[in-house]
């Protein structure tokens, strides 16, 4: 719900949630299995790789692929007080906490320790002393909220939003280093529209029930937090943010539309900034910064002036207002316990629908985890403790298997000529491929932590990686930069480097095991690598080429082929009714459905080559196509309270995991390994099962 001024951005595209040298394609006669099954060894789950007891058998495939596949778990299972959401991320996201936390505990418990593991015993003591944190309550940020109180004017009122960086406070109006999209060597400023403390612009703008109750909510909310600071006569003014806040909300682009490549590219020289954007001192707000870049990207053109307009029309008092409520809340989970609680009770509860607050260890583990924390340093230790260097290998020889599937796909595309084939090709073999963990890690050389100050480590840590990313703005980008540190579970696709990253943490059970089926591996790790490569071709990574310059590399008639099918893909999606009244957004998913539908063809592609001809072998009564789409269906097991989906319909950019599961049903071969015919709920004729990579 914010953006700052902080971070150098890495990720573009998450798998859920999404090194330097080219990677030739492997021969096709290469396309071998990258792992085997052990006969000394087990698969984690179950005899080969899949939980067998997870699914509810007397569901068919073809009305219900996402229940047949773990239906008696959904049934049972149930949801921990602590979540909001559960699946196979969660629950590798746990077993990824617990470790973090015997490595946090390790450490804290020697006295023998070098800097960086000096740096964590210090920021997770800071973080778990509450008695001093609850002594302090609202003092650690009483500095900016005498700054709000004292703005006098516009200029002041711009100030502090180009400081929010630091403070944590909330701007209508943000910028942050990303790549220049026209020349990847080089960072520029992106400029875009935030400032909402709902999840989306529709919680302020649709009018059901379910949203004014959630706006009822948020009033209270706000004129509970603004209470903590000190400000009376709270629901009158918690009633005028709400009003400013739909202001900002009707100034925004809907997030279809954010995520078009072709309407966010709009470059401005800085020295023309003040004149294509006029009205707000651009100058001030970059002043707080200390960002020299010479040229910038406004990614929302429209909204930023209707923010300027609204920066200048609204009364101040609102404004200092807003920002006082957005200080409070933005920095509640480092201030003291009842100001927390208060935070939990609407974002976490209300919003939510999650029945307690996370033990604060999991809050403090969470906290140092990020790419502007400690992160790369606990990870360090990760990927020592608990990553095999063999699995690295043998994720990087199914990486290049699924680039011989894909690029055989290629080939065989009917939709696509072959000027522009050769371009597709062009881009595949230089994919990027980053696996476990970074080949050169950051450094902490010159911060300073304390063992007894939260809100300093914090702004320590904020001023470090701010400085840092001020420091190399106007230097060639840094392509050993990872934008998710090795213990996350998850993966991504960055189109300005063209490259797939897969964290340590994601190559474990039920995505990989070393000891599952190949037909395992392939459904789960290798259609999430197709995901990631699939994201270098979807609606939006295929505007930007080989040399993640976005530009386009079609003929007409080639694109127009492509945008035909994606639009059936987003009218596919579209059509899932999570909620009553409330449907996925096949529009503002597409990216993410073009890589799981693409991704899965490639995968099992790939599987087939793996199989060099012959039969998978049965195992528990299961053929190997079936094994395959089974563990893809049990990637995206979930269960989700309402609430949660609500978010994830409005404000996320993937489907839900039940929908996820049911991608195979645009693949021919999902129909013949599970018998699915006309009739049943699923099934699609030949003609409306969408086929694109």
């Amino acid at each position: 719900m914010k953006k700052t001024l902080i971070a150098i951005a890495l990720a573009s595209t998450f798998l859920s949630a999404c090194g330097s040298s080219d990677v030739k394609v492997n021969d096709t006669n290469k396309a071998e299995a990258t792992v085997t099954k052990a006969t000394n060894t087990h698969a984690e789950l179950g005899d080969f790789g899949i939980d067998l007891t997870a699914r509810n058998e007397a569901v068919k495939p073809g009305n219900d692929f996402f229940m047949y596949a773990s239906g008696t778990w959904y049934d049972n299972f149930e949801m921990p007080a602590d979540k909001t959401r559960y699946g196979a991320f969660t629950a590798l996201g746990e077993r990824s906490e617990k470790q973090v936390k015997e490595i946090i505990d390790d450490i804290a418990s020697r006295s023998d320790l070098n800097a960086e593991e000096q740096l964590i015993a210090d920021f997770y003591q800071s973080y778990m002393d509450t008695d001093t944190i609850n002594k302090l309550g609202i003092t650690p940020i009483q500095g900016t909220l005498d700054t709000i109180t004292a703005v006098k004017n516009t200029d002041d009122l711009t100030k502090v939003f180009g400081n929010a960086w630091l403070t944590d406070a909330e701007s209508p109006i943000y910028g942050g280093m990303w790549f220049n999209r026209l020349d990847p060597n080089q960072y520029e400023l992106s400029i875009g529209a935030g400032g909402l403390g709902l999840p989306d612009r529709s919680y302020y703008l649709e009018d059901s029930e379910r949203f004014v109750k959630i706006r009822t909510a948020y009033v209270s909310h706000i004129a509970e937090m603004l209470a903590f600071a000190g400000i009376k006569d709270g629901q009158a003014r918690a009633e005028a943010i709400l009003a400013l806040e739909t202001k900002i909300a009707e100034g925004q682009w809907p997030r279809e539309k954010r995520r078009n490549r072709d309407l966010t590219l709009n470059q401005v020289k800085r020295a023309d900034l003040n004149n294509e954007y006029p009205n707000f001192n651009w100058d001030l707000f970059f002043e707080q910064s200390g960002y020299q870049i010479p040229q910038l990207n406004v990614s929302q053109p429209e909204p930023i002036k209707a923010m300027i307009e609204l920066i200048n029309n609204e009364p101040l008092n609102v404004w200092q207002d807003y920002l006082t409520f957005h200080t409070v809340s933005n920095n509640a989970g480092l201030l003291s316990e009842d100001i927390y609680n208060a935070s939990f009770a609407f974002y976490g509860k209300e919003l939510s629908g999650q029945e307690e607050p996370k033990p604060r260890w999991k809050r403090a583990v969470a906290e140092m985890s990020g790419t502007q924390s400690l992160g790369f340093a606990i990870g360090k230790v990760y990927v020592a403790r608990y990553f095999p260097e063999s699995s690295k290998q043998q994720m990087a020889e199914l990486v290049e298997n699924l680039r011989t599937a894909l690029g055989q796909r290629i080939d065989g595309l009917d939709w696509m000529g072959d000027e522009t084939k050769v371009n597709a090709h062009a881009k595949l073999a230089a994919f990027k491929p980053k696996i476990g963990y970074p080949d050169v890690w950051q450094e902490f050389d010159g911060l300073t932590l304390t063992n007894k100050d939260l809100i300093t480590n914090i702004q320590n840590l904020r001023q470090y990686f701010h400085a840092d990313s001020v420091a190399k703005e106007l230097k060639k980008t840094d392509r050993n930069r990872w934008g998710m540190t090795p213990q996350f579970v998850n993966a991504y696709y960055n189109s300005s480097f063209n490259e797939i990253v897969f964290p340590a943490a994601i190559l474990q059970p039920p995505f990989f095991d070393p000891n599952a089926d190949p037909a395992v591996n392939y459904g789960g790790i290798g259609a999430v690598i197709g995901h990631e490569m699939g994201h270098g071709f979807d609606d939006q990574g295929s505007k930007s080429d080989a040399n993640g310059i976005q530009r386009n590399w079609w003929t007409d008639s080639d694109r127009a082929a492509f945008e035909a099918k994606a639009d059936m893909l987003a009218d596919q999606y579209s059509q899932y009714e999570p909620l009553p009244d409330n449907f996925v957004n096949g529009r503002n998913s597409l990216g993410e459905n073009i890589g799981d539908v693409g991704g899965l063809a490639m995968a099992y592609h790939a599987y087939q080559l793996s199989l060099n001809g012959k039969e998978a072998p049965i195992i528990d009564g299961l053929t190997g196509d079936q094994r395959f789409f089974l563990a893809w269906a049990q990637v995206w097991k979930e269960k989700r309270t309402e609430q949660s989906m609500l978010s994830q319909l409005r404000a996320g950019t993937h489907a839900p995991g039940r929908y996820r599961a049911l991608a195979p049903r645009n693949h021919d071969a999902w129909y013949k390994a599970f018998d699915v015919k006309p009739g049943d709920k699923l099934y699609l004729p030949e003609d409306q099962r969408v086929r694109i990579w």
